[in-house]
């Protein structure tokens, strides 16, 4: 089943210091003024922040769900998703490694740590050094 726009404010308003903005119809989820996910206006697209010299990859592996972002969106950590091509857990991942890229630290830590029942774990990006 595709995810909608509800699933997405869901998930991403779950996490700490997110919260939610309308930007010329798209709906947009920030921590501060950084957005980690924008939903289109019509929801077919889900954008979402992703490591810039990882993202031709991942939509290489799978175009029919993945693109590259807009050309003025380039210069972002930055790609899209087709909403109808995802399901609820596999946006959660997107979401959450989304939003660990934003986050300082010491919030993504205790995040993880909650979330794992006291075993500190993060995203594939936020192992990176910041």
């Amino acid at each position: 089943m595709p995810v909608t726009l509800e699933d997405v404010r869901d998930f991403a308003l779950s996490l700490p210091r997110a919260y939610e903005a309308q930007v010329r119809e798209a709906t947009k989820f920030r921590v501060r003024q950084i957005v980690f996910a924008a939903v289109s206006p019509d929801e077919t697209r889900l954008g979402f922040g992703f490591p810039r010299e990882e993202r031709e990859a991942l939509v290489a592996s799978e175009p029919d769900k993945f693109m590259l972002p807009r050309p003025s969106d380039m210069r972002y950590q930055w790609v899209a998703a087709r909403m109808e091509a995802l399901d609820v857990e596999e946006l959660r991942e997107l979401i959450t490694d989304a939003w660990a890229m934003c986050v300082p630290r010491s919030v993504r830590a205790a995040y993880f740590e909650r979330e794992s029942g006291g075993e500190v774990t993060a995203p594939r990006q936020a192992r990176r050094p910041d």
